[in-house]
């Protein structure tokens, strides 16, 4: 599912998270992003070359982003009756010829990751930019459902185990955040 949240986060909200990433992602604070936790993390840039940096809070951008995810995950749960019990969230940056292949965003059977949420943070994208959000059917996976053109205030959500999903190859530099609604209590390292 795709949402138009710029009016429900506002203009000076995104245009804050964007200057954040883009600070980030200027003085090098990001890191190159890899697949699995912990001891299990491998980089293999075949695979992924996105950079990231872990979203904390700590500043008045990311708390009132906090919020709105809060409010997404007491609504889910409301709603669907997920027992989704905390959010992870990071920024990501995708330069010119990144890209992330085919992927889950959760082992099946974990019940960790249970909803993905990819808010976007690019103003006057167009499509020959590339950096598109590809969606695959759950059920026959080379059918694609979808594509998402990485705009200043999409939201993509979608179910973490369920849904593969792939960023095809960016031409200019693309910003996002990625937030897993999660039913575990506790972080895992990261």
């Amino acid at each position: 599912m795709t949402l138009d949240v710029r009016e429900r986060l506002g203009p000076a909200l995104l245009a804050a998270l964007a200057s954040e990433v883009a600070v980030l992602d200027r003085s090098d604070a990001m890191k190159s992003a890899g697949v699995g936790r912990g001891s299990e993390l491998v980089r293999d840039r075949s695979v992924r070359r996105d950079r990231i940096a872990w979203l904390q809070g700590a500043t008045v951008p990311q708390a009132s982003l906090f919020e709105f995810f809060e409010e997404i995950r007491s609504g889910l749960n409301q709603r669907l009756f997920l027992g989704l019990k905390r959010f992870e969230s990071h920024y990501a940056t995708y330069h010119p010829g990144d890209f992330y292949k085919k992927h889950l965003d959760s082992f099946r059977g974990r019940a960790s990751r249970v909803v993905s949420l990819v808010l976007y943070l690019n103003d006057d994208w167009r499509a020959e930019d590339g950096g598109e959000l590809r969606v695959f059917n759950r059920d026959s996976e080379n059918e694609i459902c979808g594509q998402v053109l990485p705009e200043a205030g999409r939201m993509a959500l979608f179910l973490s185990e369920e849904i593969p999903h792939e960023v095809l190859p960016a031409h200019r530099t693309r910003y996002s955040l990625a937030c897993w609604f999660r039913q575990d209590e506790v972080p895992l390292p990261l």
